[in-house]
């Protein structure tokens, strides 16, 4: 897997990628840390607000962002988010009010969503191989699980010599040294869209990207399949401390346990899916990772019934980590779909397309699962299982049966 960092360029866009994750980790924390000290015992409200904007920041802006963007370079594209999530971040230690929080994420997050969706659809380009563009998209998972682990850790250790609002000067560490990266990498200048899209008016190429997911009939199985995974994974990203903390009666650091066994699944599965995917195609993996999600959540709540038997947390820290596996077996290989089913000058379009919608189904499943606890965590694992189910249907059901043959396959770049 790792000789693909062999390659040049994608050895510093990867680099790039993990400066940025750092950077973005450390300010997770040091938001909630801020808040509280700013918002009080309110802080936990402050956050719900803070995720709400940055959600509402990638759903509307990656659309539009691209189609401001889209005869723009790559790179600069790249370069000038990573700038503007800088001047953000070194903003950020400086804020004394919640609505200063509230406007600087949501230019944060703005730069966020032009930024990764441009990097997305960049690494295909750069690596036509497969089999490298696969191992490049494991190693991505790789990187995204891992940060959640090392960045609370490198934001403890910081902790002890500096304030947590210093914490943003990291975060803005973590972008310069980003946008250096990004370059030195030698992408082709050219590399975008075609000349001519340039007569297309701003609503048009606005609208591209999600469009593609409804006309291109090997994307729509993904639209669905965004849905099952926000179904089941906001269920445990949202309800974790609830049931490590209510449920369980466990102290705090068990909440990062619980949470770590998802990582691990995840893990393990991106170490899998190269292997894996040279032997068959996309749908045989992505639908057993989306029945493997919803069957896991059920017997969650079979489990939650009977919270109490001493068996309970290994169970259910057992079943986060098989959710991980699922949700790392759905998600990576729509990376492989996405170059395969567009033209090449189309391909940042559909990376903001997906980008927009996928983060349109955790907008709305995140408060859902929360609001539905109070009948229960039991009941709101059915319900939200069911909710997956039924999306995991649809994508059985809109999945292109011809997808994955070799006769079907588009060469990348194919106009």
């Amino acid at each position: 897997m790792v000789k693909v960092l062999r390659h040049r360029v994608y050895s510093h866009l990867f680099g790039s990628l993990v400066c940025s994750l750092l950077g973005s980790g450390l300010a997770t924390v040091a938001l909630g840390l801020v808040s509280y000290d700013i918002a009080g015992a309110d802080a936990s409200a402050v956050l719900g607000m803070i995720f709400t904007v940055k959600m509402i920041a990638y759903v509307v802006i990656a659309p539009l962002a691209n189609a401001a963007v889209a005869r723009l370079p790559r790179r600069a594209v790249m370069v000038g988010s990573d700038c503007l999530r800088l001047a953000a971040a070194l903003c950020l230690p400086f804020v004394g009010a919640v609505w200063q929080i509230f406007a600087l994420v949501f230019v944060l997050q703005a730069a966020s969503a032009v930024f990764t969706p441009t990097f997305q659809s960049v690494v295909p380009a750069v690596l036509p191989d497969e089999d490298d563009y696969t191992n490049a998209l494991s190693l991505a998972r790789l990187a995204e699980d891992l940060e959640t682990i090392v960045s609370p850790m490198l934001a403890a250790a910081l902790l002890l010599v500096v304030r947590a609002n210093a914490l943003f000067f990291g975060t803005a560490i973590g972008f310069a040294a980003s946008a250096l990266l990004v370059l030195s990498a030698a992408i082709p200048h050219d590399l975008g869209v075609a000349d001519d899209d340039d007569e297309e008016p701003f609503g048009t190429r606005a609208r591209a990207g999600i469009e593609l997911f409804f006309r291109t009939p090997a994307l729509r199985p993904v639209v669905a399949l965004n849905v099952t995974i926000a179904a089941v994974v906001s269920y445990v990203l949202v309800q974790t401390v609830v049931v490590v903390r209510a449920d369980f009666g466990m102290p705090q650091t068990a909440v990062a346990l619980f949470l770590a066994a998802n990582g691990a699944g995840s893990i393990a599965t991106a170490l899998a899916l190269p292997h894996v995917l040279r032997r068959t195609d996309e749908r045989a993996v992505m639908l057993p990772g989306a029945a493997l999600l919803c069957a896991a959540l059920v017997a969650v709540a079979a489990v939650l019934a009977r919270a109490s038997a001493p068996w309970a947390p290994c169970a259910i820290a057992a079943l986060w980590a098989l959710i991980g596996v699922g949700w790392a077996g759905v998600e990576m290989p729509i990376g492989r779909l996405i170059p395969r089913a567009v033209p090449e000058r189309r391909l940042s379009a559909a990376f903001a397309g997906q980008f927009s919608l996928s983060h349109g189904c955790w907008l709305v499943c995140y408060p859902l699962t929360g609001a539905l606890a109070g009948w229960g965590l039991s009941r709101t694992a059915l319900v939200m299982a069911g909710l997956g189910t039924a999306a995991a249907g649809a994508g059985v059901v809109l999945w292109d049966r011809t997808h994955g043959s070799e006769d079907d396959r588009e060469p990348r770049g194919t106009p």
